[in-house]
């Protein structure tokens, strides 16, 4: 198999898994759906990313012998440390000072 192939493959396969995991989502009640968002959030963004991003065929082989290739990457990923936190408080302060900066704005009077 080619390069484009073996990704090919890997995107297929993970998407499947994704689907399975969304019709089983789907079939529980509105609290236990709550319970996994982020997980189903994180793996959309992870099958988004193999669909965009080729990997090297070595890469792509190993992750094609997982029968749940998707699931394994996002166990992966549950376990890395992120900067994500850091990132929306930097969100809140900066949207905290566009307000404080607009309203001192609005405040002074025009000359």
């Amino acid at each position: 198999m080619t390069d484009e192939e073996l990704n090919t493959a890997l995107y297929e396969k993970a998407f499947a898994e994704q689907e399975k995991y969304r019709d089983w989502l789907l079939s529980q009640p509105p609290a236990e759906i709550l319970n996994h968002t982020y997980e189903y959030t994180m793996r959309e963004d992870m099958l988004m990313s193999l669909e965009s991003h080729d990997l090297t065929d070595k890469q792509a082989k190993a992750l094609l012998k997982s029968t749940c290739p998707l699931g394994d990457i996002f166990k992966e990923w549950e376990n890395r440390e992120t900067d994500h936190m850091d990132n929306i408080r930097d969100t809140i302060e900066n949207r905290a000072n566009v307000v404080i900066q607009r309203d001192l704005k609005r405040a002074q009077p025009e000359r």
